[in-house]
């Protein structure tokens, strides 16, 4: 018969339901029942998606609560997404989340936003009179290269390596180059069939290959007519095969970018013969300027391109081999991700957080700013662009719908949205428009961090100017680094009064400076590394009250120009004024004046509680700041991300010679008696001292333990312990995750690895009594389930119905109708045999116990039957829901 299908589950789902063991009462209450569309297999937690979810840059995760249980990988069909080893022994809560935003399921009242859902019109910023957004004198020239694949260690298929150039015609000597790497997008299409785009490598006829790399020739023809070779190089092959990595690609990506420019090393000198006949027939590259841009994971990549430049990995780690022969000198990220939260302090950097965006919505780019602060040596400008009204995906024509050579959507999800729904929202950018002030403001980093020209470092640093080639886009900027010294930066040692020191990425309403309720932080100030993160704060303003912020000891401001504040304020708020005074270190208080910011324009769907730069002129006789004093001019809320010294000016990054960290993973064996300490490999190099802070996670528990480790000059490992308990009774494997973010003088380049402990002793056998079990219609069938010997850790039980050998089936109008769906999440009408419905009852052993009851309710039904029958095959699962043992068949009869 026909099923009836009302959830999105596969015919194995796992349904949690509770159980009592037989003869004991229970140590606690047992886990809840998957929610539809989720289900356990082997060792994987999927999730079903009931529309299919197209390959994007943000990482897929799964949620129980506020615990991040781990990225998910993506299947071919694009509604499947299984995470490996990933359902914890007691799940509450699951949740799906893409870019900080749950896509399983509506956000719940009490967690949307704080947002008017009026998005406020921002005043127009004034022209600047530097323009990098207009053509240069040159002409230029395109064409391709393809060059033969290469391995990368971690995946089956070799990487494409192919390119579109762009170059200037007739340019003298060596010119500049920039190279460009696109995000994540699926990688094959079929014609214009949405429906026919697949995540595959390579492209299985007759589907065609997704040209991304072509996406970003306006921009490329712009570096170019100003005198830069740029080549925009394919990242096929990583997108199809990145879904294994723990790094979300990004090591694979920085190989890939490397490899290209090891070759243009090569074509630069005397290899030249050796290029494609693009490439000769462009200027030489001067790989002592080299410029990377990067889209979504593209962005992520090319840092950690420049990170793997200057601190080269462990060999064993990389797939590149070569000699570093360039010099990186600055980056441009769009919409960017940021796994890792492991940005490059010391290379310049612009960020574009579009403000529509759908993919990377939580605008996590933000930590290359923010993740910055005091780790290196300061000098390194790190740019935030917030776009209004741009999506993730229009600065890739290939992306663009009207614009691509096959399928292509707006990632924006909302109907009519009043700031970012086209058609809708006067402030949502049209493809043209957005692609233009992409290409305007990349061509500006690149002037001021390749070209050095200090004239458009206003566009970049939080001075209140428009690029006027950006036409009617709306681009506010703030930015770290450069010529500014640190006044106050929210840490422990900061005394507060009348305001709150408040952590980012808190874990509670009490500490948490914005909360809500496990939701996503709506900014990208607050997003967090792993869950919960201590050590990161800034300071919730109280009202009217006039806040007292006092550093541990006064801060040198000599030289300074200006005060530079961060204030964030929530989305659309009205102009907001706050009185700054400071006070120096011999008590002299200073009234600098009053800073007036509005709300950057947000909605319910946005992530626009943004920090926006505000500065007020220091008199020449403050040379030290000791206290500082902010009063709002009017009530709501608002938060002060930091404060600095700032004097114009662009200072030569001269990267520090910073500590290289890398986390390994490590697999031992769980022993049979005693307890054994095993060390996470961690891996240092370098002579600085330096700290990173360690999250180490028992992933059974739930529990994380987190601690900043100090490194001592020279130190080539930091010692990690995990102790580990050996016996003879099963529990299962146990994982124990390890994560790294750098804090001090260091760089992280493995962030993720760990200690996996396996068990070594046998899963117990089960027996089932009576089998088989009798019972009159209207009367429970009720079986004993006995386990061999008592388990460490919860067991689960599966039960699936088989066709009997003899006899008629007990069908699904037979059995309790609550009970049934409970079991199957679908109805029982029409009435059905068992083995042909989705029911599959699932038990709980509690730890230490041996025996639980599986039992059938059947109803009456005036109706003259006979005997009917009911099988199950029976299958028992380790805690982690590895690889199951099969038990044995068990029958039942019911007698009419």
């Amino acid at each position: 018969m026909r099923r009836i299908l009302v959830a999105v589950a596969a015919a194995s789902t796992l349904l949690l339901g509770s159980a009592v063991p037989a003869g004991a009462a229970p140590a606690q209450p047992a886990p809840d029942p998957l929610p539809p569309g989720w289900s356990a297999s082997g060792r994987a937690l999927t999730w079903t998606s009931e529309r299919p979810i197209p390959p994007g840059d943000a990482a897929v995760e799964f949620w129980s609560g506020d615990r991040l249980l781990g990225r998910a990988d993506d299947a071919d069909d694009l509604r499947t997404f299984v995470l490996k080893d990933g359902l914890p022994a007691r799940p509450a809560d699951l949740q799906v989340r893409i870019g900080g935003k749950r896509v399983d399921a509506a956000a719940p009242p009490s967690a949307q936003r704080r947002a008017k859902t009026t998005p406020a019109t921002v005043p127009a910023r004034p022209a600047h009179n530097v323009d990098p957004g207009v053509k240069g004198p040159y002409k230029t020239t395109t064409g391709e290269y393809s060059l033969p694949g290469v391995k990368l260690s971690t995946y089956p298929q070799p990487v494409e390596m192919q390119a579109v150039v762009v170059a200037p015609r007739n340019a003298p000597g060596k010119r500049p180059l920039a190279l460009f790497l696109h995000g994540r997008h699926w990688t094959c299409f079929t014609g214009d069939d949405p429906d026919a785009i697949t995540l595959e490598w390579p492209c299985p006829a007759p589907s065609e290959a997704v040209p991304s790399h072509r996406g970003y020739l306006q921009s490329q023809e712009l570096l170019a007519s100003q005198g830069y070779v740029t080549v925009s190089i394919s990242a096929n092959g990583i997108n199809a095969q990145d879904r294994a990595d723990d790094d979300g690609g990004a090591q694979a990506r920085s190989s890939l970018v490397r490899k290209h420019l090891e070759l243009w090393a090569d074509w630069s000198g005397a290899k030249r013969s050796n290029a494609p006949a693009i490439v000769r027939s462009a200027p030489r590259a001067d790989l002592s300027k080299v410029f990377l841009m990067g889209h979504s994971r593209g962005g992520e990549g090319v840092n950690r391109a420049a990170l793997d430049s200057l601190n080269p990995p462990p060999a064993a780690q990389d797939d590149y081999r070569g000699k570093v022969r360039w010099n990186i000198r600055g980056l441009f990220l769009i919409g960017p991700t940021v796994f890792g939260h492991n940005p490059q302090p010391d290379v310049p950097s612009a960020t574009v957080l579009p403000g529509c965006d759908g993919d990377v919505s939580d605008l996590q780019g933000q930590m290359y700013i923010d993740a910055t602060r005091g780790v290196g040596s300061g000098r390194a400008l790190h740019s935030a662009l917030y776009a209004v009204g741009a999506n993730h995906n229009y600065f890739n024509t290939e992306w663009t719908p009207g614009q691509a050579v096959g399928p292509a959507f707006d990632d924006f999800f909302g109907e009519d949205d009043p700031l970012c729904t086209p058609g809708v929202a006067p402030a949502r950018l049209t493809p043209q428009q957005q692609q233009t002030a992409g290409a305007t403001y990349l061509a500006a980093a690149a002037r001021l961090f390749v070209g050095g020209d200090d004239r458009v470092r206003p566009l970049l640093d939080g001075s209140g100017v428009r690029a006027p080639s950006a036409g009617p886009a709306t681009v506010l900027s703030h930015a770290l680094g450069g010529n500014r010294t640190p006044v106050i930066v929210p840490d422990q040692a900061l005394t507060v009064g009348n305001a709150r020191l408040c952590e980012q990425a808190g874990a509670t309403q009490e500490t948490a400076c914005l909360w809500t309720e496990g939701w996503f932080s709506p900014s990208p100030h607050f997003v967090s590394f792993t869950y919960p993160e201590p050590g990161r704060y800034a300071v919730a303003l109280n009202g009217t009250a006039t806040a007292t912020l006092k550093p541990a000891k006064a801060v040198p401001v000599a030289g300074a120009q200006s005060l530079a504040l961060r204030l964030v304020v929530p989305p659309n708020a009205p102009a907001t004024s706050f009185g700054v005074a400071v006070t120096d270190d011999r008590g002299k208080r200073t009234e600098l004046g009053t800073a007036t910011i509005s709300g950057v324009p947000g909605t319910d769907l946005t992530t626009s509680y943004w920090g926006q730069e505000v500065r007020l002129t220091l008199p020449r006789g403050v040379r030290a700041v000791s206290r500082l004093d902010i009063t709002p001019r009017g009530e709501g809320e608002a938060w002060l991300i930091d404060a600095w010294g700032w004097r114009p000016g662009t200072p030569a990054p001269r990267p520090e010679p910073l500590a290289r960290v890398d986390v390994g993973r490590l697999a031992v064996e769980e022993g049979d008696s005693g307890t054994a300490t095993y060390s996470v490999p961690v891996s240092v190099r370098g002579k600085q001292r330096a700290a990173v802070r360690l999250f180490l996670t028992d992933r059974r528990t739930g529990d994380v333990k987190s601690w900043v480790a100090d490194i001592a000059p020279g130190a080539t490992k930091i010692e990690v312990p995990v102790s580990v308990t050996g016996n003879t009774t099963f529990g299962g494997d146990r994982r124990y995750p390890l994560a790294a973010k750098a804090v001090r003088n260091a760089v992280v380049g493995d962030y993720d690895g760990g200690v996996d402990v396996r068990e070594d002793d046998p899963m117990p056998k089960i027996t089932v009594a009576p089998n088989p079990a009798t019972a009159a219609e209207g009367a429970p069938v009720v079986w004993t389930v006995t386990l061999s010997e008592p388990a460490d850790d919860y067991l689960y039980l599966a039960f699936t119905p088989q066709k009997p050998a003899a006899g008629t089936e007990l069908s699904s109008t037979d059995v309790d109708p609550v009970w049934f769906e409970e079991n199957s999440f679908e109805s029982p009408e029409p009435s059905r045999p068992l083995s042909e419905t989705l029911l599959q009852p699932f038990l709980v052993v509690e730890p230490g116990t041996t025996s639980v009851e599986l039992s059938v309710p059947t109803v009456t039904d005036g109706v003259a039957e006979g005997t009917e029958h009911i099988r199950f095959a029976t299958d028992i699962y380790p805690p982690d829901f590895g690889d199951p043992i099969t038990g044995p068949v068990i029958d039942g009869t019911v007698t009419d």
